[in-house]
């Protein structure tokens, strides 16, 4: 009779006679991606079809926007604020898209609870993302999840009003927020062309946040040569209290004959975010290359990430390796503690008063022989009208010149003289 094998399970752990313990089975980490209000719907929907693995959700007040944004069957609707909306939207009003979603605290609870990482994405600047993301990072967070923002700011021909009201809800939401990616609807033009249509535009964006998530949730998942764990992840997400939450998410693929170097540079240049890694305080990253990737190509990819980032970081690598990379790698990058200026306030980051500068004390310059010889000289002349000072400041002239000629002697001599 021949066993029959439990997919998807490990074996249970069973101690070794070292004390040590065979891998046993490991609770699968939980993501949920979820989108809030009309542009997070929007992105939720363009990301979904690509993220495996992943739980997603939209969430909006707007009933006709969440059965649009829902059609695919990978990512679960919720409507808040039924009662107070009506079932519509909220207008360019974060109050009461605030109000909608305090009212449903418990199904929000309901909705997030479970999850290790909850990643929250919403294009700020309207009335229900902009107002109902601090309740949802606020019970994403008491449910005990890590809590990532994903953020788009208004286009700057939508108004400053807009861009106010994004302001806002950054800064509410903040407190609870492991960390945040902040990216202004503007950088798409680094990417498309400013006539491509805005549906086309938007439609790149999300393309593009959906390849990099890929790369995260990949990375957290699959098993490699040298493994990054969600305690990495943790790590990196949650940093040190009072650190910096801004975050650099960026994952590429290019050939190996680009070089390690020009790999690098496209992985740390991303297009969208107007932030680099340079000061981030924390940085994780992946390499996943085919059997064909040597030791010097991983080594030299990490040490050219090493030296764009600070000293001071701290740096988590994994390495993987898959047959389909042939000739090619993927870099998956996660950085926090980015952007020392970017949203500063708003995160609610702290800056370090600068050190002040100690006046620096002159040193009296060294007194020169000869310079005290002359000024001695012309005390002499100046004085010579005064025979018992001239006489006496001859006398000291005279010591210190026999005192001079002393020293000059080698030291085996000196006592002959004495």
């Amino acid at each position: 009779m021949t066993k029959k094998k439990t997919a998807g399970k490990k074996p249970a752990l069973e101690k070794k006679k070292n004390n040590s313990f065979d891998e046993g089975p490991l609770r699968e980490v939980k993501i949920r991606v979820v989108g809030i209000g009309g542009g997070g719907g929007s992105i939720i929907s363009g990301v979904s079809s690509s993220l495996k693995k992943v739980l997603f959700a939209t969430a909006n007040t707007d009933s006709r926007a969440l059965y649009d944004a829902t059609k695919n069957k990978k990512i679960k609707s919720f409507h808040f604020g039924e009662e107070i909306t009506g079932g519509l939207g909220t207008g360019m009003d974060p109050q009461l898209g605030k109000q909608a979603a305090s009212e449903s605290m418990e199904g929000i609870k309901e909705l997030l609870g479970g999850q290790d990482i909850t990643v929250i994405v919403s294009s700020l600047g309207g009335g229900t993302g902009s107002g109902a993301v601090s309740t949802f990072a606020s019970a994403a967070r008491q449910t005990g999840s890590m809590v990532y923002g994903i953020f788009t700011l208004p286009f700057s021909f939508e108004g400053e009003k807009k861009m106010s009201i994004a302001k806002e809800a950054i800064r509410e939401c903040a407190p609870y927020l492991s960390a945040a990616t902040i990216l202004p609807n503007d950088r798409i033009f680094n990417v498309v062309n400013k006539n491509t249509p805005l549906k086309e535009a938007l439609s790149k964006m999300n393309e593009m946040l959906a390849f990099n998530l890929e790369g995260l949730v990949e990375t957290i998942y699959e098993t490699g040569l040298i493994n990054i764990d969600f305690a990495d992840v943790r790590t990196v997400l949650s940093g040190k209290q009072g650190s910096r939450k801004l975050a650099y998410l960026s994952t590429v693929e290019a050939s190996l004959q680009d070089g390690a170097e020009e790999i690098v540079k496209k992985a740390l240049s991303n297009p969208l975010y107007p932030y680099t890694v340079d000061d981030a305080s924390g940085v994780l990253f992946n390499i996943t290359g085919g059997n064909d990737i040597g030791l010097a190509d991983f080594s030299s990819i990490s040490e050219n990430i090493s030296k764009y980032t600070s000293s001071k970081a701290k740096i988590i690598v994994g390495i993987t390796q898959k047959k389909n990379y042939k000739e090619k790698v993927r870099i998956a990058l996660l950085a926090t503690g980015c952007g020392a200026d970017f949203f500063s306030e708003e995160l609610g980051d702290s800056k370090k008063p600068a050190k002040k500068k100690k006046p620096s004390r002159k040193k009296k310059p060294k007194e020169d022989k000869e310079l005290v010889k002359e000024n001695k000289k012309e005390e002499v002349q100046e004085k010579s009208g005064f025979p018992e000072v001239k006489s006496r400041l001859e006398m000291e002239e005279k010591d210190i010149l026999e005192e001079e000629s002393k020293w000059e002697k080698p030291s085996f001599l000196r006592g002959k003289d004495e």
